[in-house]
């Protein structure tokens, strides 16, 4: 199989993929409105001197801090992986609003960068947030459409993808901390 005909069978696999996801939930949504509500369950327990061992679902994964932070380094810090779920998740909805526009997209990357300034995180100055300052996404897209064309498509990719709105707006969250006996 020739280079371009692995890739239209690539092309053609995820379009025939994004198809019939959408309309499983589709139909899934009509007969049933309230399974449109989904819950995400992440759990983490922390080992060595900051790192995390992470399961989320059937995968596990571990997080770590470079050793300016107090870590081992021996895997990507939160923020990278907070920066990864955003790129991941921008790659999708790019994947799937093309679909849905009749859009072609050969290729799509994209590259995060996350402003962040350790004095809020170390209680320095705390007239600086210790999360993010500003995110800055370089879409890189390879296809045969006009520039407006794929404008439409980031419009629609930054209407509807959700880890951009988790980064976008605030997220209300509780905290609740439980004692639990030492082993």
């Amino acid at each position: 199989m020739s280079h371009a005909t692995a890739k239209l069978s690539v092309a053609e696999d995820r379009s025939q993929r994004l198809q019939e996801a959408g309309a499983g939930w589709g139909e899934r949504i009509s007969a049933a409105p309230h399974s449109a509500a989904l819950t995400f369950t992440v759990q983490g327990e922390g080992f060595d001197s900051v790192a995390s061992n992470i399961r989320a679902g059937k995968h596990t994964f571990t997080v770590d801090e470079p050793a300016a932070l107090g870590g081992s380094d021996i895997a990507a810090s939160p923020v990278e992986y907070a920066l990864a779920a955003l790129v991941s998740c921008q790659v999708v909805v790019y994947r799937l609003y093309a679909e849905n526009l009749g859009i072609q997209v050969n290729d799509v990357q994209i590259t995060a960068d996350g402003q962040l300034d350790v004095r809020g995180l170390f209680g320095i100055d705390p007239s600086i947030r210790p999360g993010f300052s500003s995110v800055d996404l370089k879409v890189q897209i390879a296809g045969p459409e006009s520039a407006e064309r794929y404008e439409e498509l980031r419009q629609a990719v930054d209407a509807h993808c959700p880890v951009l709105d988790l980064f976008s707006n605030p997220v209300p969250v509780t905290t609740s901390v439980q004692l639990i006996e030492a082993s």
